[in-house]
């Protein structure tokens, strides 16, 4: 992978989870080149932007699974959206208008995770109606970046949960407790949230273990 990044993000983004591998590419033009002629076709739209950024993503994530173990491995998308992940490995993608993350871990030590990226700036009011609930208004009180923070979180619990349950989730169906770092899904899942805030909003999403899913 090429060193368009950014080291202030990167340093934020390694100290998020020593378990995670986690990385970021600056989006640029010709990205969308680094597609496999399989993820190409499993990115149906052809938006440039959309796949530009798709390409950036799998830049960083296949230096992340050359670390463990699977290099020139190739990511694709899957009929529900989900990127298709090696035997044994659980990972994320995300991307805004600049930047492309990606996370990634063996599923032993992570049940399963979700990233989630967006510039550190107010999301706009009629988006926040969308995205909070009225327990979770209170806490986004004074702090102009939270309501995005939010929307951020709740991403990343999607992208998190999907895989597990199979489950299509509103907003709604997430409650977050930014300041105590944690999420719970309607069905009971709660999730660990770490979480960046500068210089760009980032966060990960880390499933515990369901207790209704051990053995006895």
């Amino acid at each position: 992978m090429s060193t368009r990044t950014d080291p202030a993000l990167q340093q934020a983004l390694d100290a998020l989870a020593p378990c995670i591998s986690i990385g970021h590419r600056l989006i640029a033009p010709g990205d969308e080149a680094a597609l496999t002629d399989d993820e190409a076709r499993s990115i149906a739209t052809t938006v440039l932007a959309v796949r530009r950024a798709s390409g950036s993503a799998r830049l960083v994530v296949r230096d992340l699974l050359a670390r463990l173990g699977h290099p020139g491995c190739a990511v694709l998308k899957t009929a529900s959206g989900a990127p298709a992940w090696p035997a044994g490995i659980v990972g994320s993608l995300a991307h805004d208008d600049q930047v492309a993350v990606a996370a990634v871990a063996r599923r032993g030590d992570v049940a399963a995770l979700g990233i989630d990226v967006e510039p550190a700036e107010p999301l706009p009011d009629d988006v926040l109606d969308l995205v909070a609930t009225e327990p979770e208004r209170p806490g986004l009180a004074g702090d102009p970046i939270a309501g995005r923070l939010l929307f951020v979180a709740k991403e990343a619990v999607y992208k998190a949960v999907y895989p597990l349950d199979g489950v299509i989730l509103d907003f709604h169906d997430i409650t977050v407790d930014l300041a105590g770092r944690e999420a719970v899904v309607h069905n009971g899942r709660v999730l660990d949230l770490r979480i960046c805030r500068v210089p760009r909003l980032v966060v990960l999403a880390l499933a515990r273990p369901d207790p209704r899913e051990s053995s006895p």
